[in-house]
């Protein structure tokens, strides 16, 4: 008797190059599900910040973070801890240029007038000092966020107007900042409110790599690198 070559028949590999189909549709349905709603954290924890600061001010007619202890004691908490009334700056009407004292004191004040969850402290003093547990709120990446007035970030200009802004945390993907600037600003990274920030390396909470824009003109959010440790400021 000959003898008969076993295989799949046309159907059957049909069905399987199906469900193959089906399982990627699935998985990258699911990735972009994940990048969608992560996009979405920060532009909720954006505006969250955003409604608190106008709000404080609304309430106390003072800046959160500039308030004097004394009068934050008053009109706040008997607790509350930042900013003496001797500090640099403090009830100016203004937040100093990339001050930390200043920078966790917002988050401090802001919390005990509940107009924010937390706990914080209110007392860096520096970089390394903000970046420490119960010092400053984080990103959905584990990165400090920071709200304070800087020129940290991409500009037309070669020196950037000081603005007020939050600057959103290290540690994001740059194609979850690519999706952010789409959905709520131009799509660029020096343009609009939604800037890359122009501190590169290290270790502050300014740091963003440099491949996470490209070097054309105007630069572009750099996806094709698949950057991860990507940072971006939000202008108010």
């Amino acid at each position: 008797m000959p003898n008969r070559q076993k295989g799949f028949t046309l159907v059957e590999i049909a069905i399987v190059l199906v469900i193959i189909g089906l399982l990627l549709g699935g998985i990258l349905k699911g990735q972009e599900l994940i990048t969608s709603a992560r996009v979405r954290n920060l532009a909720d924890q954006n505006s969250g910040i955003q409604a608190a600061y106008y709000g404080f001010i609304d309430r106390f007619r003072q800046v959160p973070g500039d308030m004097k202890k004394s009068l934050a004691a008053q009109a706040i908490d008997s607790s509350a801890a930042c900013m003496t009334d001797t500090a640099t700056g403090a009830g100016n009407g203004r937040l100093e240029v990339d001050d930390y004292a200043e920078a966790s004191c917002v988050w401090h004040q802001l919390a005990l007038a509940g107009f924010i969850q937390g706990a914080y402290k209110g007392t860096a003093t520096d970089d390394g000092s903000y970046q420490a547990t119960d010092m400053a709120p984080r990103n959905a990446f584990n990165g400090y966020v920071m709200l304070t007035r800087t020129t940290k970030y991409l500009d037309t200009a070669s020196t950037p107007p000081t603005r007020l802004a939050l600057v959103l945390g290290q540690h994001i993907p740059v194609n979850v900042l690519r999706e952010l600037d789409v959905k709520i600003d131009d799509s660029l990274p020096r343009t609009g409110v939604l800037r890359h920030t122009s501190v590169s390396g290290g270790s502050t909470v300014f740091d963003s790599s440099s491949d996470c824009v490209s070097t054309d003109n105007p630069p572009i959010w750099d996806i094709n690198k698949n950057q991860q440790e990507c940072n971006a400021i939000y202008l108010y």
